[in-house]
């Protein structure tokens, strides 16, 4: 757009914008010396899109920003759109919650006010809580969904909008079209109705939470454990990485009986702009530096993260070849341990999972997250299901297959840090992980032996996985015309061998169709998405797929590797590397040719 539709969009956006500071923010942009040398027309580019994660984005005025005005047109399609599709969903109400982010609390209460002036009640914590609790509440109160302010684990600029349905779960399809198609007939934003939080909650149509959902919520985590027993003694080093983790957190370890647990002080009080690290990440580097000092000071026998919502876990063990003096696992690592032991009935039953409340077991894993999970379960006898990336698929799915065939879902993961144990919370839930991974520590310590070792003993009867990731980057349109006719050539004309390393299937999840070597097809019955999966004859496994936000294609390399009785960890870990390395290399290589 010229430069004039520009201001005049911009003036038109600021005099229907009900926050003086946004507005003021727009008029200092349009009347800067030079607009096209500020991000005015970034911020009226387009809107920020809703979909499945809510929204997410840099906070700032503008439709293409995350700020109140948005929120206000948003929270008004979603009310529209649960009265419309959802019976006495005015009275079950939603619930809101929110982090420590720049405006989170202000955007939670324009959320509460404008859902009152649609009619529809709300129910509001009254201060901070980690995501888990949010998600929590929503069946815990018989909610018609949920909203929680939060942008997780991304950098201090942003901030974002992520919507539960009545089952507790983040909304998918078609749920998410329809209330994106609702805020699109939402008016502008200073005409949306939107009582005083004191005149709402004046009238019963806002109401304000106590403890009792925090205090629910941590008798639950503590049935989740498995045993009772253990070393508890352990010294824990935990950090909520700045965010609002740390009470709910320390509070499930004392009720599970861990005692030891001392917080890095630097982070430990909320703060949104997250001061002592670059990004608020437990997977960056340099994000757990603080924890590791603290850890070696206090000789702590395990080092827990939560990125800023405590939604993800990261986890770190005592290691005399680190220099840190800690090694931090990988996200498919703690999702083998914890799926293991929970198979297993806390390590008591090693030749056939138990699902200690009936039912048999059911476990879930994204498909870009490593296999592992899946050997074990199969050797184990129980069930094993992959889904899309992201835990909304991961927890409908598992309702899904308890209404169709009566499963018991016992454990569910993704290899970027996230986890959930049961039913207890359908999402992503890094405090009752952390306090079972304590569990599962424990056990072992009592035992005499240690999780690193207990990890190799899992390698040596499953194989030894490993996994790795390339990002193809390309810039421009022609980049990403480029990287759309790589996908397409790996469709249309798959390799049937890379490396030397035979393929004998290609998943095509876009075509939802699984093609075997002989030419043998069978439907896929996951949702469409422009994903790739080839299955080498090894075991190991090659994932293709663009990126939703990018322009990049990722490629995800699983590598199986067996090991003989008696062979060196190290020296099977060298094979699998090479074995991964010339993997990468070739189909790199073929991608791109």
């Amino acid at each position: 757009m010229d430069l004039a539709e520009l201001l005049h969009r911009a003036r038109a956006w600021a005099d229907n914008d009900p926050d003086p500071d946004a507005r003021a923010e727009i008029d200092a942009l349009v009347s800067a010396v030079d607009p096209t040398k500020t991000d005015l027309a970034d911020r009226f580019a387009g809107t920020l899109e809703f979909g499945t994660a809510g929204l997410r984005g840099v906070i700032g005025a503008g439709p293409n920003r995350m700020n109140r005005a948005v929120v206000l047109r948003t929270t008004h399609g979603l009310a529209h759109y649960l009265l419309e599709t959802t019976p006495g969903g005015a009275e079950k109400g939603v619930v809101i919650g929110y982090d420590g982010r720049r405006m989170s609390r202000e955007l939670a209460e324009d959320t509460a006010c404008t859902l009152a002036g649609a009619g529809v009640k709300a129910l509001l914590f009254p201060g901070v809580v980690p995501t888990p609790l949010l998600a929590f509440a929503v069946p815990h109160f018989g909610c018609a969904a949920g909203v929680m302010i939060t942008a997780s684990h991304n950098p201090p600029e942003y901030n974002g909008y992520k919507a539960y349905w009545g089952n507790g779960a983040q909304i998918i399809p078609p749920t998410d079209v329809g209330i994106a198609k609702a805020i699109e007939k939402a008016p502008a934003a200073k005409a949306v109705a939107r009582p005083s939080l004191e005149e709402a909650m004046a009238k019963g149509m806002v109401r304000m939470l106590d403890d009792e959902c925090a205090t629910t919520y941590l008798a639950e985590v503590k049935r989740l454990g498995v045993r009772s027993d253990g070393d508890r003694s352990l010294s824990i080093v935990y950090t909520p990485m700045h965010g609002v983790g740390d009470e709910l957190a320390r509070r499930a370890f004392a009720d599970a009986g861990f005692p030891n647990v001392t917080s890095v002080p630097e982070q430990q009080k909320p703060d949104g702009a997250f001061p002592t690290v670059e990004f608020p990440n437990p997977e960056e580097k340099g994000a757990m530096d603080l924890a590791f000092a603290l850890a070696r000071a206090k000789k702590a026998d395990l080092v827990v993260a939560n990125d800023p919502d405590a939604d993800r876990l990261a986890i770190a063990l005592p290691s005399a070849v680190s220099p840190t003096g800690y090694v931090q696992l990988t996200g498919n690592q703690v999702g083998a341990l914890l799926g293991h032991y929970l198979l297993t009935g806390g390590l008591a039953h090693v030749d056939r999972a138990v699902s200690a409340e009936g039912g048999e077991p059911l476990v879930i894993a994204s498909i870009v997250s490593s296999p592992m999970l899946g050997v074990m379960a199969a050797e184990l006898g129980a069930h094993y299901e992959e889904v899309l990336t992201g835990f909304k698929w991961i927890a409908n799915r598992a309702m899904d297959l308890k209404k169709e065939k009566g499963w018991r879902f016992v454990f569910g993961f993704e290899e970027a840090l996230g986890y959930t144990v049961g039913e207890l919370v359908r999402d992503k839930d890094g405090i009752s992980a952390a306090v079972l991974f304590a569990e599962l520590t424990s056990v072992l310590r009592e035992q005499g032996t240690t999780v690193l070792a207990h990890l190799e003993g899992l390698y040596r009867r499953y194989g030894l996985f490993l996994s790795s990731q390339v990002n193809l980057t390309r810039k421009g349109a022609d980049g990403i015309a480029e990287l759309g006719a790589i996908m397409t050539k790996l469709r249309k004309s798959p390799p049937w061998t890379v490396a030397g390393h035979e393929i004998v299937s290609v998943r095509d999840y876009l075509g939802q169709v699984v093609t075997s070597k002989d030419g043998k097809t069978r439907t896929l019955s996951l949702p469409k998405s422009n994903v790739l999966a080839f299955e080498l004859a090894s075991g190991s496994r090659i994932i293709a797929r663009p990126s939703g936000t990018e322009p990049k294609a990722k490629f995800y390399f699983d590598v199986r590797e067996p090991m003989a009785e008696g062979e060196a960890l190290a020296t099977v870990s060298a094979r699998a590397e090479a074995t991964m390395k010339s993997l990468a290399d070739a189909f790199v290589a073929l991608a791109t040719k």
